[in-house]
């Protein structure tokens, strides 16, 4: 769990000298950084889905993790969360939502494939140097969405210590069925959702990105049971 705490430590940090170079920011080109920050994230997920090897488990991952996701209604919860945070925190005038920052910062930190295979190998056998390494990603990241996005960024550092945190724990309860075929297929299924988060910053969609998070975990079952039928 070591190098869970060091990510979160460097988000907590970076988020602080991103809310202290957001002052010194004008709007516009907070508003362009933003527009940016979107392409970029729609690259980092395309690039990750193409680690997938069945199509079939994508599409049965998604569309069974939406089913689920919207029947627990994970985003709503997670938002409303956010936003009794957000009449607490956020300053008169201030343009970006609370939730926002929150719930963008903790889907791009916690569902990628550094998150997924890193946690697994920190759960599975101790090695942390993937997530180390995420640590110092997260450290910049959350200073360019911070300085976007506002204080929610920093919120998003409780979600990637338990998120982080579960997946480290419960590794090795999982690990007959984590196979690299199954791994592959997490990674395929949390990129999409990166980049469905992404077509949301730029503006082109609305998703309730959060709905769809189920579908990283669903492989764990999917797979082996495709291998059966098939």
């Amino acid at each position: 769990m070591l190098a869970v705490f060091v990510n979160t430590l460097a988000v907590l940090i970076g988020s602080a000298v991103g809310l202290l170079l957001r002052k010194g920011i004008p709007q516009r080109i907070t508003d362009i950084l933003m527009k940016g920050l979107g392409l970029c994230t729609m690259y980092i997920g395309w690039s990750g889905t193409l680690k997938g090897e069945n199509t079939l488990v994508l599409i049965l991952s998604v569309a069974m993790g939406i089913v689920i996701g919207e029947g627990l209604d994970l985003d709503d919860k997670l938002n409303r969360f956010a936003q009794n945070m957000e009449h607490r925190f956020k300053k008169n005038g201030e343009k970006v939502s609370l939730a926002e920052g929150f719930v963008t910062a903790s889907l791009l930190f916690c569902v990628g494939a550094m998150t997924i295979v890193g946690s697994l190998q920190a759960g599975l056998s101790g090695d942390y140097e993937m997530l180390y390494t995420k640590s110092v990603l997260d450290l910049i990241s959350s200073m360019v969405f911070a300085s976007s996005l506002g204080f929610g960024v920093m919120l998003s550092a409780a979600f990637v210590f338990v998120f982080q945190g579960g997946i480290v724990l419960l590794a090795q309860f999982i690990a007959p069925l984590l196979t690299d075929g199954v791994i592959a297929e997490m990674v395929c299924s949390g990129s999409l959702i990166i980049f469905a988060l992404g077509l949301n910053i730029v503006g082109i969609t609305k998703l309730k990105v959060l709905n769809f998070l189920p579908a990283i975990f669903l492989p764990i079952l999917l797979c082996p049971l495709l291998d059966l039928v098939m």
